[in-house]
């Protein structure tokens, strides 16, 4: 069996095996802090943003506590899109296909648009986990197909969309149908005001795990600003997309409706776009799903609902028709390219009103290129903030000279009144470049 640094966790043989199947060497800082925890029972909440490992950090250490003999949910790990709570349920299976044929941990994936009744048979007997929708789960609760006073686990992933979404009602379910004694871990990118009620109810001093976002500092993927300088915005993106020639590509839209707009301007001339937001039926998104997947479509439009948590293989180029009104959805954005070791580049159509996000996000750590296509060829252009660079230097010169004017007692004469003259120079010159 080969070596993997996973060994030093107190894992059984059957995860190791699967660690190694999944190529998993080294783990990710989230993983090394909370699979710990997990093991001996504490009640956390990780805030990590999305790309940091977090799935396994929670899932490689709940398998591992499941007493397969024990016929009845031992965990309940809740989502708050189906397209997450199946992504879970298919990275569970892919590690419990390795458990001795004797004691075989089942899992089950409980989520709407799909068949109820089957989901209802395959519940006669209960499975170990549960991973799902709140709301569907909260169905079989209610209907008293799903018994889940005996899982001491319960997993809120991606909370603060959870909270978004209106879900942490049922949640709030749930959890008062669980044991007291509840081991709740809780993982979000924010930590919202909104949501530390919810943490209270169900969580006494829980231990804080803060994982700095890793795809800010990820060297892999290239931040590209393009100005929109008057162009018709859908025309422009039409030429970056074109030029740009992506194996897959991402462009994020704030709204559903301009999601829609720009799906459509883009099948007009000539495109063929999938459209990924939460109006669509669960039937429509589980179709378009599985399209992306099946490469059926070089170019996604999508809103933020594909940015969290949503695992979209071969992504590589995102593209930020708008900027997030969150810029933390930035983050989430730009990480959905540059996964599992390859490159990425992550294009902003901006304008000027577009400016003062764009000095927030270099102060998160995003270091922006700045580009243009012009008549089908990319252009360097110079840095985008360049006019403010520039009075910010004139502005320390003259605090330099007035420093000196400040200093100077003693001096050769005439030497004041010339670093008054060269002041009154400089500020002219500020003046002038402020109205240009």
């Amino acid at each position: 069996m080969a070596e993997t640094l996973f060994s030093r966790f107190p894992f059984q043989p059957f995860l190791i095996e699967a660690i190694n199947a999944l190529r998993f060497y080294q783990p990710t800082e989230i993983q090394e802090r909370v699979i710990p925890k997990v093991l001996r029972g504490e009640s956390m909440v990780g805030q990590s943003q999305t790309g940091t490992g977090k799935t396994h950090a929670y899932l490689l250490p709940i398998i591992e506590k499941i007493d397969p003999k024990r016929a009845e949910v031992q965990a309940v790990i809740t989502a708050p899109t189906r397209e997450l709570a199946t992504q879970i349920y298919h990275e569970t299976l892919k590690i419990t296909k390795f458990c001795p044929k004797d004691r075989m941990i089942v899992a089950r994936c409980l989520i709407g648009g799909t068949d109820k009744q089957k989901a209802l048979e395959k519940l006669h007997v209960p499975p170990h986990i549960v991973i799902g929708t709140p709301g569907r789960i909260n169905d079989f609760i209610r209907e008293q197909a799903l018994d889940v006073h005996t899982a001491r686990i319960l997993v809120v992933d991606e909370a603060d969309l959870m909270l978004d979404l209106g879900f942490l009602v049922d949640v709030d379910q749930i959890a008062a149908r669980m044991p007291k004694e509840l081991q709740m871990l809780v993982f979000s990118a924010t930590i919202p005001e909104k949501l530390r009620p919810f943490l209270k109810k169900y969580m006494e001093n829980p231990t804080f795990v803060h994982v700095a976002p890793k795809q800010v500092a990820n060297e892999q993927i290239e931040h590209v600003l393009i100005p929109l300088r008057g162009r018709d915005k859908v025309t422009l993106l039409y030429d970056v997309l074109v030029s740009s020639n992506p194996y897959l590509a991402i462009v994020f839209a704030n709204t559903r409706k301009m999601a829609d707009d720009i799906a459509d301007r883009l099948a007009e001339q000539g495109l063929k776009v999938g459209v990924l937001h939460g109006d669509l039926t669960p039937r429509e998104r589980k179709k378009m799903m599985s399209q992306i997947r099946d490469l059926a479509f070089q170019y996604v439009v999508a809103t933020d609902l594909a940015a969290r948590g949503i695992d979209i293989e071969g992504v590589s180029h995102v593209i930020n028709y708008e900027l997030p009104e969150d810029l933390s959805f930035y983050i989430h954005r730009a990480g959905r390219t540059a996964r599992a070791g390859y490159s990425g580049v992550a294009m902003t159509i901006y304008e000027p009103s577009d400016q003062d996000a764009i000095a927030r996000l270099e102060k998160m750590g995003i270091a922006f290129v700045h580009r243009d296509l012009v008549r089908g060829e990319w252009k360097e252009l110079p840095p985008w903030n360049r006019r403010s660079k520039r009075a910010d230097e004139k502005r320390d010169e003259l605090a330099l000279l007035v420093d000196k004017m400040k200093k100077a007692k003693r001096v050769k004469p005439g030497y004041k009144k010339k670093l008054r003259a060269e002041l009154e120079k400089k500020r002219k010159r500020l003046g002038r470049f402020k109205q240009s």
